[in-house]
Parts: structure tokens; C-alpha cells; sequence
């Protein structure tokens, strides 16, 4: 069964008033994260690894030196698909109910995890991503290379920025830290990042 990419969770037009081109979905979601897709497929057509999920295929190639290239594909495929729910039009603002709770328990305050996040997404070297995840019913915010992701490290991700250069440069061109402000203050999915913290 091949993998599928997954539709966009919104019109590719919907972000343009909120700091997001449809060019720049034309690309990261039309050309890069469709790539990703295809790769995977042509990379497990065959193999044992071909009819299972998507999640299990991250978790079995991750640290298998032979199977990177699948890794890295795969673990694309997913993060984008993440990414792309933890945006929404006219997000940003605050959390709501049990997430506001944690994380003023967990950061001191939004202010703070805001920060910190901002940080490890502006100081991530070249490409990759900064995530707020459950650690074993802590919030934290950690930053990975590449294609890395917390579900190969056996963490649950809440939430994620893409920062490679392809997700912002079209709009932002190589300012990520406005890239960083615009998705906390108008395009973060806090619903998404609650249903996430709810799951078992």
C-alpha cells in the first residue's frame, strides 16, 4: 500500500493575510513535502517496510545506517504533515484549559515558552525543526536536525516549526526570526497542540 500525502488542513490561499504566501505552499507542500512522499514510496516498494504505517517505518529505520535514506524521507513525510496542523488562519493568541495550565506549570508562563521556543527554533544550526513535546507528562521544548523528529525518540509531539530555509524564504527570505514571531503570533495552532496533549 503506497503512502499517500496527506491534503492541506486549510485552502492554499487561507495564511496570505497571516503571513504566509500560497507561493510558499506551492513549494514546501506542492514540490518539497510531495518529494518527500514519493521517495518514500519508491524507497519501500517491495519490502516488508511498505505495508506499515507511517510511524512504525520512522521508529524501525531511525539509527539504521542502511535504511537513512528511508528515515529521512519518512520522517519528512510526517513532520510536514504535523507542521501543516500546527498552523491555522488567524491563529496565534493564547491556550486554552489543560494546555494554558501545563504550560504556565511547566515554563513559569506563555511568555516563556514562547521564548524558549523562539530560541531553539532561531538557534537551530541549518535545517531543521523546534518542537513543543509531552516528556513523560513534562512540557519541554526541543530543537532537531534535519529530518529528526521526538516520535523516533519515543516522545509525543504537541506542536512544531518547520525553520529549513525552503519553509520561509519566500516570504521572509532569510529573516527566521520574523519567520519565528509571525507563526507564535498569528498562525499557531493551540487547538491542534490540545488535542495532541489529550491523547493517550
Amino acid at each position: 500500500m503506497a503512502f499517500v500525502q496527506d491534503p492541506l488542513p486549510f485552502d492554499i490561499n487561507a495564511l496570505e493575510p497571516h503571513g504566509m504566501k500560497a507561493e510558499t505552499f506551492e513549494y514546501h507542500y506542492g514540490k518539497h513535502h510531495k518529494a518527500y512522499v514519493d521517495n518514500l514510496n519508491k524507497l519501500t516498494e517491495g519490502t516488508e517496510l511498505a505495508n506499515k504505517s507511517l510511524e512504525e517505518v520512522i521508529k524501525t529505520s531511525f539509527n539504521d545506517s542502511s535504511k537513512a535514506g528511508i528515515f529521512n524521507n519518512a520522517a519528512q513525510v510526517w513532520n510536514h504533515t504535523f507542521f501543516w496542523n500546527s498552523l491555522k488562519p488567524a491563529g496565534g493568541g493564547a491556550p486554552t484549559g489543560d494546555l494554558a495550565t501545563r504550560i504556565d506549570k511547566d515554563f513559569g508562563s506563555l511568555d516563556k515558552f514562547k521564548e524558549e521556543f523562539s530560541n531553539a527554533a532561531a538557534t537551530q544550526f541549518g535545517s531543521g525543526w523546534s518542537w513543543l513535546i509531552d516528556d513523560g507528562g513534562t512540557l519541554k521544548v526541543i530543537k532537531t536536525p534535519n529530518a529528526e523528529n521526538p516520535l523516533a525518540h519515543g516522545k509525543k509531539a504537541l506542536l512544531t516549526l518547520d525553520v529549513w530555509e525552503h519553509a520561509y524564504y519566500i516570504d521572509y527570505r532569510n529573516a527566521r526570526p520574523a519567520f519565528i514571531k509571525n507563526f507564535l503570533e498569528n498562525l499557531v495552532n493551540w487547538d491542534f497542540a490540545a488535542e495532541n496533549l489529550a491523547k493517550a
